[in-house]
């Protein structure tokens, strides 16, 4: 590649909104510090960090709220395919002509419009695959609470049958036409040069959908642990940190915690937050809703716990949480699906159970209670290690350096 390298970074966001918008942006942090020229593509947003190039961000587009079905039909063509997206990165290569791009998510406001745009400008194209949407046109590949992958072999017709999105006829069927033209114009198997999965299962779950293996590339995501200080002591509770969400498990956790009869700290927001009190309360469990922290708050609740609590029932990824905690120094109990069991060391750095099953987590919980301090510690202490060998910023960037080079 010449210089100067210029890195066109691509995302909804250009703010820390969630655990992709931190990869997105730690991305370009690692690639600035190296000297890369970094360009961002992204929504305008009130809360977006400065850029010189936000004058050629696409327009701000926030779904659910009040309007009228001329405005609800504007936005649904650019779920679809924006023409504003794929007019503005044009403009932009022509301005700023990069040595590569780099999409995150892309979905229902940016859309993969541009990916035809920037094939047909000839710059080479990555995307980092956050969820499987490249796969199941509902994302996580659950449907009703449980595991789905009724779309596979191209019967994505399912996803309206069962109404995977929102339970709603309208916005599945709207998500089916979505995945329909993705498709049809090969929007992401016939643009993308690669396609980067964090976890090895995200990869091999891909390949068995029907991608070519020969274009996607595992590269798990990094963590800057010398940023995370452990605590010198512990308090008696487990924590959840995370989306307060269905999928999640925290009901399964919450009825583990009653029958373990453990204190839990629930750290976060969503929509099953009501129902999750009303189900502590009713199960008499020593459950505290926390709230949206920030980082030191967080990062000091989450050091002084016996332990992180991962109880997912559907297929993660691979959890940037996890990875904090072991930063801090704290082992994780966490469920046997999808990419987590890649970053969890039985024995040695936490405890595996299987997804949904309160009495094991139970058991595991009282288990982790159990063991001395010094084993806590040292599991702790263990997994802090591992995030400093293997997922460090330098090794993801290397990682990252070696496939830019292998594609431009």
């Amino acid at each position: 590649m010449t210089s100067p390298r210029r890195l066109l970074a691509i995302n909804n966001y250009f703010y820390r909104r969630g655990g992709a918008e931190s990869v997105f942006l730690d991305h370009i942090g690692l690639f600035t510090a190296a000297g890369w020229d970094v360009v961002p593509f992204a929504m305008q947003h009130p809360a977006n960090l400065p850029s010189p190039w936000s004058e050629h961000f696409v327009s701000e587009i926030e779904y659910g709220g009040a309007s009228g079905p001329l405005t609800k039909a504007k936005q649904a063509a650019k779920i679809v395919f924006s023409l504003e997206a794929r007019r503005k990165i044009r403009a932009l290569i022509g301005q700023a002509r990069p040595t590569v791009a780099h999409a995150h998510n892309v979905y229902h406001h940016i859309s993969p419009s541009i990916f035809g745009a920037l094939k047909a400008e000839g710059v080479p194209l990555v995307m980092t695959a956050h969820d499987l949407k490249v796969a199941c046109p509902a994302y996580k590949m659950l449907s009703r609470g449980s595991i789905c992958e009724r779309c596979r072999g191209g019967r994505i017709h399912n996803v309206l049958l069962h109404r995977c999105v929102k339970d709603s006829v309208a916005v599945s069927g709207l998500v089916l036409m979505e995945t329909l033209v993705h498709r049809s114009l090969g929007l992401y198997r016939g643009t993308l040069d690669r396609l980067i999965t964090p976890s090895r299962f995200y990869r091999d779950k891909l390949i068995a959908w029907g991608w070519n293996a020969d274009h996607i590339v595992h590269i798990p995501n990094c963590l800057d642990a010398s940023g995370y200080v452990p605590a010198a002591d512990e308090n008696e509770y487990f924590v959840y940190a995370g989306r307060l969400a269905p999928e999640k498990g925290l009901a399964t956790l919450l009825h583990a915690a009653a029958l373990a009869r453990r204190k839990l700290i629930l750290a976060g927001s969503g929509p099953e937050e009501e129902s999750l009190r009303r189900l502590a309360a009713r199960l008499g469990a020593d459950v505290g809703f926390a709230g949206h922290l920030d980082q030191p708050a967080l990062q000091r609740l989450i050091s002084e716990a016996l332990a992180l609590v991962l109880p997912s029932e559907w297929y993660e990824n691979a959890p940037v949480s996890l990875l904090e905690a072991y930063a801090l120094g704290r082992p994780v109990i966490a469920a046997r699906i999808g990419g987590i069991p890649e970053l969890v060391a039985e024995g040695e750095t936490g405890l595996l159970v299987e997804a949904g099953n309160a009495a094991a987590l139970a058991e595991a919980l009282s288990a982790l209670a159990d063991f001395s301090p010094a084993k806590r510690a040292g599991m702790g202490a263990a997994g802090r290690d591992r995030v400093l060998r293997e997922f460090s910023p330098a090794r993801y960037r290397e990682r990252t350096l070696n496939l830019y080079e292998a594609i431009c």
